[in-house]
C-alpha cells in the first residue's frame, strides 16, 4: 500500500513545521516548502500539468506566499489538469476576506484559520483519508523535482 503523501506550502517556518509534524505523526510522507515551486503550474497558468498521476494525496497551503496566493495556486492547478482531489486541498490564513472564502468554496478546498486547530485539522484529514483510493498511484518523487523551465521559470535552488 502506498503511504499517504502530503505537500505543505507556507512561508512561515514555524507553521510549516507544526503542520508537517502533525502529518508525519499520522504516518504520512510529508514534503514541505516555503514556496510551491515544484508544481508545474506554479508560475505559468498556461502550462498543463504534465504528470500522469497526482503528486500528493493532500495539499495544505498558506494563502499569502511569494509571487502567488494559495487560492491562485490551487485555481491554476485545477484549470490546468492537476490530478489531486480538490477536496483534499486546504488553504490557511490568519485573516480571510469574504471574497477569498467565496473563492475557496468555489474551488472546493477546505479553509482554516491560521494557525489551524489540531482537532479541526485532524477531522479534515480523517475525511481526506476516506476519499483516497488505497490502490492509487502517485507521481514518482524524482519526477516531482524535474522542472520544465519553459513552464516554471525557476531553478532547483528555489526549493527550500
Amino acid at each position: 500500500m502506498v503511504k499517504i503523501r502530503a505537500l505543505v506550502f507556507d512561508d512561515e517556518a514555524g507553521i510549516r513545521a507544526i503542520i508537517s509534524y502533525i502529518l508525519e505523526n499520522r504516518g504520512y510522507e510529508v514534503l514541505s516548502f516555503s514556496d510551491p515551486v515544484l508544481c508545474p503550474v506554479y508560475l505559468n497558468s498556461e502550462c498543463p500539468c504534465p504528470r500522469e498521476y497526482a503528486c500528493a494525496d493532500i495539499l495544505i497551503t498558506d494563502i499569502h506566499m511569494p509571487r502567488v496566493t494559495g487560492l491562485e495556486f490551487i485555481e491554476n492547478q485545477m484549470r490546468n489538469g492537476c490530478k489531486a482531489i480538490a477536496q483534499n486541498k486546504a488553504v490557511i490564513s490568519g485573516a480571510w476576506t469574504n471574497d477569498q472564502l467565496e473563492q475557496a468554496k468555489r474551488l472546493g478546498c477546505e479553509v482554516f484559520q491560521k494557525p489551524p486547530g489540531i482537532d479541526e485539522l485532524t477531522s479534515w484529514l480523517d475525511k481526506c483519508e476516506k476519499r483516497i483510493d488505497p490502490n492509487r498511484k502517485l507521481a514518482d518523487l524524482q519526477e516531482l523535482f524535474k522542472q520544465d523551465d519553459k513552464c516554471l521559470g525557476t531553478s532547483q535552488t528555489d526549493i527550500n
